[in-house]
Formats: structure tokens, sequence, C-alpha cells
């Protein structure tokens, strides 16, 4: 495999006796759209600025396409939960000076500026004053300059914020197209439908430290509970609820959900073949990342239980 594109090690962030970030250690490898996900007051944004070379850590070290973030920063590109972008100044013109200080140099800033602006439908308003745009536009704008001067890693803090629908889907797009290209993105949103359609792998974060960490879906697989979904005559489906190894039953008209001990749904869906019963369809029951979250989060388990999350 080959070297991560981003390292943390050991990360460790305190303002006073606060401590923002905790031991916290992850890898991003090159080509994926990594999850950077928790809780308002989690250590996301601290762990994204230690990232950027903004803030400085107290402890661990970060690598950022084999070099220190310092000497990478030309390399990444950061949309920044707070918008950044110059309200008096001209949309393409504060492009363009936010490209040259990435390294790009003004012909090529402008050319750049005025393609990335067509693609996220600002062609028009080039000219404009930022403070003109409205907060969706100023959006699209600031996600323009994080990636026009063509980085290897973007980091992405909120990304979707402020978006209508169509706009949302704009992002996701270029998003893909990015990562098409090579690129990989580190996307941290509050947003857990869109996060579970666009990461490959996660990483959430509570109180400062690493809660849950790996490829999505191993993650949703962990976590989803044991249990069927199945579909089918209403008559048919009262008969399923008295298979062996159903410990409950959920049935609503038409559809039925069976919570198992410690049968598998393949001995179930075998005890229905056995027996002859017509069903519509079946399919293991999948947990949302949205609850995944909030479980991990408050300490509770897909059995019920309230230990510890593990790391």
């Amino acid at each position: 495999m080959s070297q991560p594109v981003l390292e943390v090690d050991h990360l460790r962030k305190t303002y006073g006796d606060f401590v923002a970030v905790d031991d916290l250690t992850f890898r991003v490898q090159s080509g994926e759209i990594f999850g950077l996900l928790g809780p308002n007051g989690a250590g996301k944004t601290t762990t994204i600025r230690m990232i950027m070379d903004i803030f400085i850590p107290d402890a661990g070290t970060v690598s950022v396409l084999g070099a220190t973030p310092r000497q990478a920063r030309l390399r990444v590109g950061y949309l920044p939960e707070e918008r950044g972008l110059y309200r008096d100044l001209k949309v393409k013109e504060t492009l363009v000076y936010l490209a040259q200080l990435k390294g790009m140099d003004k012909d090529a800033a402008t050319r750049s500026a005025e393609a990335w602006l067509d693609r996220v439908g600002l062609a028009d308003w080039a000219d404009k004053r930022v403070k003109d745009l409205s907060r969706g536009m100023q959006q699209k704008a600031q996600f323009a300059s994080a990636v026009m001067h063509e980085p290897d890693l973007l980091i992405l803090d909120e990304p979707f914020q402020g978006l209508d629908p169509v706009n949302v889907e704009l992002v996701k797009t270029l998003m893909r197209e990015l990562q098409a290209e090579g690129r990989t993105i580190v996307l941290s949103a509050h947003q857990m439908n869109l996060v579970e359609e666009m990461c490959d792998r996660i990483l959430l974060i509570n109180r400062g430290e690493g809660v849950l960490y790996g490829e999505l879906a191993a993650i949703k697989r962990d976590y989803a509970p044991n249990a069927v979904r199945i579909s089918g005559e209403e008559d048919v489906l009262t008969q399923l609820t008295r298979l062996e190894g159903v410990v409950d039953a959920e049935q609503n008209r038409d559809v039925l959900i069976l919570r198992l001990g410690q049968t598998s749904p393949q001995a179930i869906l075998a005890q229905i073949v056995e027996l002859g019963l017509p069903i519509r369809s079946f399919e293991v029951e999948s947990i949302p990342l949205n609850d995944i979250f909030v479980n991990v989060v408050s300490g509770v388990h897909p059995d019920g239980s309230e230990e510890g999350a593990e790391a």
C-alpha cells in the first residue's frame, strides 16, 4: 500500500485546562473521501487547523503528503467552516488573489477562476462584490477558491452549509469528479446522509478522542441490528412471526420486521424457502449512519447497553 496522504499520530491540543484533542491517531489514504465526524465541540475543527498548520499541536505529529503541514501547504486546498472571502472585493478578483497565494501565476489563476466560476454557476457574478452574493453563492465561491489551484489533498469543513438541494448535488458531483482525478478529500459535515453517501472511511471524534474509525461499510455491518425486513401478503407474514429464532416481530400490513436472537438472516430465509411461503422481498435490516453517530456519542451499543464505545 502506498504511503497515506495524511498521517496523524497521537495529536493533542489543550486550551488551559480544556483538552480539545486528546491522543488522536488516524490515516487518510490516497484517492479516498474520508469523513471526519463528531458533535459540536468534539475537536474536529481544532484537528483540521492543526493539519493546516494554523494551530501548533501540544504533542503528536502530522504528516501531509509525506511532509510537514507547512511544507505541503501549496498542495492542500481548504474550505473552512467560517467563510474567509473578502466581502468588499469582487468575486473573481478574490479567487485570483487566493490562487496566487497558493503559488499560481496571475494568468493561470485568472483562467482557473473563470473556469471554476462557470462550473459552480457563478460566471455571471464574477464582477460582483462578494457581499452581494447570497449565502449559498458565497459557499460555492468558497468551494471554488479551495480547489482552483488543483490541490492533491482537499479539506472541506461543512461544504454543504447554506446550499439548496440542487447545489448540494452540484458539490457532490464536483467532489466525485475530483476523487476520480485522484485527489484525496477529507470531509467534515453534520449531514450524516451525505457523509454516508460520499465517504469510504470515517473517524468519529467525541470529546477530543477518536471513538469510531474504519471502513464505513464494515462499521455499518458491525452496528446493524440482527433483523430482517420482509414484504408479502398479510396472512403469510403472520405465519413468519412463528419461525424458529425470532425473538420479536413488528408487522404493519404487508411489511414485517423480524428481530432475531442467535439465528442468522440466512437461516430465516432457508426456513421460508423450506416452508414454501411466498414473499415479495427479503432484506437484512441496516442502520443509518446518523443512528450509529447518536448511539456511539451517547454511549449506547446496538444491543441497547450503555457501555463505553470502543475506539
